[in-house]
Formats: C-alpha cells, sequence, structure tokens
C-alpha cells in the first residue's frame, strides 16, 4: 500500500490556525475537506440549523407543497411509495408521519425486490392501488426515469409528485410534479444536487409546515422539525452522500436527535443493533448497525416492514419487529459469507490474472450481490462485477476502485447490456446470460484499456503526521469538532513517523493484536488495536512509521484515547 500526503501550503495553515484560533492539525483538516477561508471554515465546525436555505428554493417545491395543502385540505386519498433502501424507507416514515400529523391517512407501499424490481414499477404502482384509487400519488427515492409509469397514474386522473435524487437519463417528467436537482437543465438547483432523497423530502416538509403556519394552522406552530432528523440522518448517513453543506448540518443535527431514540421503533432497532440510548451516535452506527438491519427486509422480504416499526408507538410491536429485522439481517450475513466464499474460490482459480472481473453463479441471491462485489472489490483491489440469478437475466452490481470509473468502462460494453446505470464507483447491471463470457472478457478488456495496463496500487492518504505527544485529549475534542466523518469529509488517518515498540504486540482471537506506545520518558503510554491484522505483526524494538485513527474507548466507566491502527511499515519505507 503506498502512502499518500500531500501537505496544504503552510502559509493557509498558519492563516486559519491564526483567525480560528484553532491547531495546526485542526486547520489541515480543514483545508483538506475545502475549507480554505475562515468564514466557511468556522461554518463547517459550528454546524447550524440557522443556515439552512429556504426551502422555496428548490424548484418545484412550491407546487409541490401547494397540491399537498389541497389534498389535506380536501382530505384526499393519498398512497405514498418509496423505495426499499434506507433513504428509500426514512424518506417514507417522514412524509407519511408528517402527513398524519396534518390528519391525513396516507397508504403506503415499498416496492417488493424479487416480485416489483426496482422504483415505480407498473407491479408495484398495481399492488398500491388494489385498495382503491387515490387522488395524489407520491414517489420517494424513485421515478424520475418512470415516464410511462407516470403517464399511467396521469391516465387514470390520480395527480403525481416524484421527490427523488437519482440522475435523470432522459428529459423531464412530461406530467407530474419532480422535485428532483439532477433532473433541470437550467441553473438554481446546484446547492441541492448532493442531498439524498430523504433530504429533499425533509425540504419539502419545511416548506409545506411553513406555508401551514403563515396561515395559522395550530398543528403546524407545534410541529418541531428538528425532531424529524433522526430520519433525515439515517437517510443521509446510510446513502453515502457528502456529509457537506446541508448534509452536514442535518446529518449533524440529526444524530444528536437519533441518539435520545424517542421513537420506541428506533429505539427497539438500536437496543438489537448494540447501541446504547443516551451514547454519541456517530455515522458508522447507522452504516453498519442501524442501516443493515433496516436494509435486510427490502433485501430478504418487503421493506414497508421497516416503515410500519419507524412510524409505530406499540412497544411491543416495535421489540418484536426490530427483533425479526435482526433475525433477517443475520440471514443476509449467512448468505452473503457463502457468496464471499465461493466468490473468492472463483477469483483465486480462474480469474486471478483478470484486471476486472465478472462474477455469477445460479444459487445467488440478487439481494447481496451488491455488498459481496463491494467485498470481492476491496480485497483484491480491481473492479468487481457479481451477478445473481434472475430468470433470463444475471443482475447485479459492480464496485470499483480509486482511478477506475466503471461508468467510463461499462460504456465499452453497452451493447451487450440489457440495462445499466450508476456512478464511478458503484453501478447495476443486468444482461441475458447468455452473453454473459463475452461481458467477462469485454469489460476485463475495457479496464485494462482504461489503466492502460498498469497495476492500480492501493493508496492510503494521510491527513496529517502527528508526534506521539501531540494525541491528547485537546487534539481529541478538536477531532470531534471535524464529526461527522463520511463522505467528503473522511475519517483522518495520521501518521506517526519512527516510532519503536517496547513490547511485542498482543495478539487476541486469533485474528487481532493489541500494542502500546510509551511517550517521552516512558511515564505515559497510549494503547491501540490492530484488528484483522494478527497476521502481520510489526517488529519490536525497530523505527517503525504507524498509519492510525483515533478515537475514544468506554470501558469500565473509563473513557480512553486509542489509536486504532489501519497499517505500518518500516520507517526505511518512507
Amino acid at each position: 500500500m503506498r502512502w499518500i500526503h500531500n501537505p496544504p501550503p503552510p502559509e493557509k495553515v498558519a492563516a486559519l490556525t491564526a483567525a480560528l484560533g484553532i491547531s495546526p492539525v485542526l486547520a489541515e483538516l480543514l483545508l483538506r475537506a475545502g475549507m480554505t477561508e475562515p468564514g466557511p471554515a468556522e461554518a463547517f465546525i459550528k454546524p447550524a440549523l440557522a443556515r439552512i436555505a429556504d426551502p422555496f428554493l428548490l424548484r418545484n417545491l412550491a407546487r409541490a407543497t401547494a397540491r399537498l395543502r389541497r389534498a389535506l385540505a380536501d382530505r384526499e386519498e393519498i398512497v405514498v411509495l418509496g423505495d426499499y433502501d434506507v433513504d428509500g424507507v426514512s424518506s417514507t416514515a417522514l412524509l407519511v408521519s408528517i402527513l398524519r400529523r396534518f390528519g391525513a391517512r396516507p397508504r403506503f407501499v415499498v416496492p417488493r425486490r424479487m416480485e416489483d424490481g426496482y422504483g415505480l414499477s407498473r407491479s408495484a404502482i398495481d399492488r398500491a392501488l388494489e385498495p382503491g384509487r387515490p387522488s395524489l400519488f407520491i414517489a420517494l427515492d424513485c421515478g424520475t426515469n418512470s415516464h410511462a409509469e407516470v403517464d399511467y397514474l396521469h391516465s387514470l386522473g390520480v395527480d403525481v409528485i416524484v421527490v427523488d435524487h437519482h440522475r435523470s437519463k432522459e428529459k423531464a417528467l412530461e406530467h407530474g410534479i419532480l422535485i428532483n436537482p439532477h433532473a433541470h437543465d437550467e441553473p438554481g438547483d446546484e446547492a441541492w444536487r448532493h442531498m439524498c432523497t430523504v433530504g429533499l423530502v425533509f425540504k419539502l416538509v419545511h416548506g409545506l409546515v411553513k406555508e401551514l403556519r403563515a396561515e395559522g394552522n395550530a398543528e403546524a406552530q407545534a410541529v418541531k422539525l428538528r425532531d424529524y432528523l433522526d430520519l433525515v440522518a439515517l437517510g443521509t448517513v446510510a446513502d453515502l452522500v457528502p456529509l457537506q453543506e446541508e448534509n452536514r448540518i442535518l446529518a449533524s443535527y440529526g444524530l444528536r436527535t437519533l441518539k435520545d431514540a424517542a421513537r420506541p421503533g428506533l429505539r427497539a432497532l438500536m437496543d438489537v443493533a448494540g447501541v446504547r440510548p443516551g451514547q454519541d451516535l456517530m455515522p458508522v452506527d447507522i452504516s453498519f448497525r442501524l442501516g443493515p438491519r433496516i436494509n435486510a427486509s427490502g433485501r430478504l422480504a418487503d421493506a414497508a416492514l421497516s416503515v410500519e416499526l419507524i412510524l409505530s408507538d406499540d412497544v411491543r410491536f416495535c421489540r418484536e419487529t426490530a427483533q425479526q429485522l435482526d433475525s433477517f439481517n443475520r440471514e443476509r450475513q449467512d448468505i452473503e459469507r457463502g457468496i464471499i466464499e465461493e466468490a473468492e474460490r472463483l477469483i483465486e482459480t480462474q480469474y486471478l490474472d483478470q484486471a476486472g472481473i465478472v462474477l455469477y453463479a445460479d444459487g445467488w441471491h440478487p439481494g447481496v450481490v451488491g455488498i459481496v462485489a463491494g467485498r470481492v472489490t476491496r480485497k483484491y483491489h480491481r473492479p468487481c462485477i457479481v451477478l445473481g440469478n434472475e430468470g433470463a437475466l444475471a443482475k447485479g452490481s459492480g464496485r470499483s476502485v480509486d482511478g477506475i470509473n466503471l461508468v467510463e468502462v461499462l460504456g465499452g460494453c453497452a451493447d451487450l447490456l440489457e440495462s445499466w446505470g450508476g456512478h464511478p464507483m458503484a453501478v447495476g447491471v443486468a444482461l441475458a446470460k447468455s452473453k454473459l463470457e463475452i461481458f467477462r472478457v469485454r469489460f476485463a478488456e475495457g479496464v485494462r484499456a482504461w489503466t492502460g495496463g498498469r497495476v492500480v496500487e492501493p493508496e492510503l492518504p494521510i491527513s496529517a503526521w502527528l508526534r506521539p505527544e501531540q494525541i491528547n485529549e485537546k487534539l481529541m475534542d478538536e477531532l470531534a469538532l471535524m464529526h461527522p466523518f463520511g463522505q467528503a469529509n473522511p475519517e483522518p488517518k495520521f501518521g506517526l513517523h519512527g516510532v519503536v515498540l517496547r513490547q511485542r504486540p498482543e495478539v487476541f482471537k486469533g485474528a487481532h493484536f493489541r500494542f502500546a506506545l510509551e511517550i517521552g520518558d516512558g511515564r505515559r503510554r497510549l494503547f491501540g488495536v490492530a484488528w484483522k491484522m494478527a497476521d502481520r505483526l510489526p517488529p519490536v524494538g525497530e523505527p517503525i512509521d504507524l498509519a492510525i485513527e483515533l478515537a475514544w474507548n468506554f470501558f469500565n466507566d473509563r473513557k480512553s484515547i486509542q489509536l486504532e491502527l489501519v497499517d505500518w511499515r518500516r520507517s526505511t519505507e518512507a
């Protein structure tokens, strides 16, 4: 792994340090996050809800709130359809919850992955309309490119609102009201291009409440929008959108709201996921604990269960449903482990020399192949597409590595594909099984052409170099100002140069090890842990460089700084 450190200009570090009264380390981190001036930098480390922009600046939002107000006033029947991932589930729960506050009784439906496919499909619409035809149909986290489906609803006399953040492949919808910052050529929506759907739904809700308050609506006066930011944080973090600007503000306050777990459903989910109410939540708690359990119902069953959990006030139902989601998640993990083992065996025996890898097996579940693609891509550090069986098609997901644009590579294979789309690092793909072999060859050739035949070496960006004596509570307090970490604001990886271990690292559970650093005269020690690195112990008594992350460790009611080892190298390798 190649370590990279590109320090910002010293004069910029000094200027930010002096202007904000912060350490050079924090100044360097802010500069890496793109905060080059004191004003934006201070706003970054002090996110404030007062900086949330007027929701009506978002194109078509005023039209959407007007249609919602008419539906509320006339007590029209409303159907909400949201996608089956965390963004779609949290968007659906947020909008349904607010509409209920104003007396509506909206029905909601979530597409079933195996029956309806993705998004606003005809089968999902027909299922949504079985109990009766509504006056207003609202699609969340899907629908931007669903021209035929929206036209069908329009032909039935149903008005449609679409709130979505996926990129538009065609012209904007002819019928219906579309809120999507990616769907309009004219300038105006750039500020919200990096929001996921639940962030856009929050803007819609903000606008609706604002208008109803202006009319003197008593319920609108009682609504505290901050109480809904837990749902916004769920979708924003899970959907991996950049945690900057309004996303950063909403996620920051949303994590604080989620910490208190006022919703019985989320409290029950946190309990089965091992997240204690009242403890500070980090994005990783959503990414690795709460999000996978919400997603598991959509992958293996019906994601409507997750919406029902979030909306319910029945403590017993919430406890039982959270346990059911936990069970789905364990089942998903078991399926995933089996596929990963098969995938790695295929790579090791057949495809290890391929620049880009395509894997398929009849028995692989399409609901988990995306996770598998991410795992094998990271392990072998090359683009991988993993496909499962869906009737006549092989369908699945691909993941890439830094420096290789999957969209561009797949563009050279488009004639072989039934459908595909995504962004440079992650794509969805479907093709006829009869074309698998030629696709495998063309994909590998495309990756090789993109890289010019060179091996793309893994890189480890070092955020800043530290001396061990700089690691103290004051530094940890400054790092806390950079939270929440996530997309476009990654958790910093610090370098320590020329440290010497005086004691042999202690291996535990056969896979991990603990280590200690002595500082100065040895009166102070720093303790660290290395996960899944027991097969690569650093030497004792030799100068080495460490790449670490810093975290608080809570044990026996004591709080201490913990170094989490990312990589190490002999100092001569620097």
